[in-house]
């Protein structure tokens, strides 16, 4: 019986490790395809890994790559917005992340060098235009509904 328990666990947790492996490549290519609730889900981790990615290239001492990486993290939190916008679904998950996110780009600012902070400072401000986009809408259906 204990062994049927921890087969059924590990079956359970094995989704969760495949998802944690799939490269940031694999994943764009399936916000492309996906359905507007994924979408959201899948370009969201695409913003969460970039921003990990830039902060380690930054302490790498490569700025050009964590910039592109920083982009990306731009694009993908308006792509997540977009279709959490569109399908209604998410809208809080998506308000919630982009704001985490828009905290760690501001931590990164403090710790990078000044000739590094204008890119940052313009994500930071492009993701707060996104928070504000999603909690309109977030509201707006909140009135719509009563």
């Amino acid at each position: 019986m204990r062994l049927l328990v921890a087969i059924l666990v590990l079956a359970s947790c094995l989704p969760a490790f495949a998802r944690e492996r799939e490269s940031v490549e694999q994943l764009k290519a399936k916000v492309e395809t996906a359905s507007p609730k994924e979408k959201v889900t899948l370009a969201l981790r695409v913003a969460e890994m970039q921003t990990d990615a830039a902060d380690k290239l930054y302490s790498n001492g490569k700025s050009d790559e964590a910039h592109a990486a920083i982009q990306d993290v731009v694009t993908y939190t308006e792509k997540a917005s977009d279709a959490a916008t569109q399908s209604g679904k998410k809208l809080k998950d998506a308000e919630i992340t982009v704001r985490k996110i828009s905290h760690k780009l501001a931590d990164m600012k403090r710790s990078v060098n000044f000739d590094d902070q204008p890119p940052l400072q313009d994500a930071i401000d492009r993701l707060e235009k996104v928070r504000t986009q999603l909690l309109a809408k977030m509201f707006d259906l909140g009135k719509g509904s009563q």
